[in-house]
């Protein structure tokens, strides 16, 4: 389709703007994103002309624009499970003292779209739009525990890189890990995207039985021990029922009791 092209490319320059990079130079970005430097600078000004990018003239470099941020918000009111979502973190962050946030999974990796942060100096906030590898988070766990095994075996297909000396980096345990989620209801990452993090999650899901998004309930490891996991497991777990419900989802023995996980293999992946 005719401007498709340009579209990708304007893109593609947004999603080189990170929190490890946050301004880029006309130069460095053509060369980081393998465009002509002139057809860099023309996107980059038609973007700039909507407020998605700003420039510094002192620097002569490119920053994400609030247009950006009035673009975001809307998207994030629009979305029906945040609206939903919103009464349950404030109340799972005032019960338990952590942070509670709604996530979801968006090419392999999990993107906070809401977050509630808890009483406790160190509760884990990890602020909005942060995204981490799914395979490392329990809201991700919750989600892929609950994927049809095409579309588990497409998430699973890339490489598990290790964040921490917890993180799961191999396929057979990974896949053992989301069974025991599908049957528990929640899902735990025990310090495996950051060492002395603890996490609680568990999907939502909307009435076709499809996980939508995850909520979370996240805190230092000495406050979420062992013991309290199984409490906070119940409350995330019956919490993330109570939104799915209100997202049309209805409990189907026949289609619930069929583990997911169970059909997944290296071999299929």
């Amino acid at each position: 389709m005719a401007g498709t092209q340009s579209i990708r490319r304007a893109v593609a320059l947004l999603e080189a703007f990170g929190d490890d990079r946050p301004a880029w130079g006309v130069s460095d970005l053509a060369e980081a994103v393998e465009l002509n430097r002139t057809t860099v600078y023309r996107l980059l000004t038609a973007l700039e002309s909507v407020e998605y990018v700003a420039r510094d003239p002192a620097t002569d470099t490119y920053r994400l624009g609030s247009g950006l941020i009035a673009l975001g918000a809307r998207a994030q009111r629009a979305n029906p499970a945040r609206e939903l979502a919103r009464p349950e973190l404030e109340a799972l962050a005032a019960t338990t003292g952590e942070t509670a946030t709604l996530e979801l999974l968006s090419d392999g990796e999990m993107v906070i779209i809401d977050e509630i942060p808890g009483a406790h100096v160190t509760s884990g906030s990890q602020h909005i739009g942060s995204r981490w590898p799914a395979y490392a988070t329990s809201t991700g766990k919750a989600i892929l525990a609950h994927l049809p095994p095409d579309e588990l075996g497409r998430v699973l297909s890339r490489p598990f890189l290790p964040l921490t000396t917890h993180t799961i980096t191999d396929l057979a345990p990974l896949v053992a890990c989301l069974a025991d989620v599908r049957r528990a209801g929640y899902a735990v990452a025990a310090e495996e995207l950051e060492l002395g993090f603890m996490a609680v999650g568990a999907p939502l899901l909307d009435a076709a039985g499809r996980p939508i998004a995850a909520i979370s309930l996240g805190g230092t490891r000495t406050r979420l021990t062992d013991e309290r996991v199984p409490a906070v497991g119940r409350l995330v777990r019956a919490a993330a029922a109570r939104i799915s419900h209100q997202l049309g989802y209805r409990r189907n023995l026949s289609t619930d009791s069929t583990d997911y996980t169970d059909s997944i293999s290296e071999e299929s992946v």
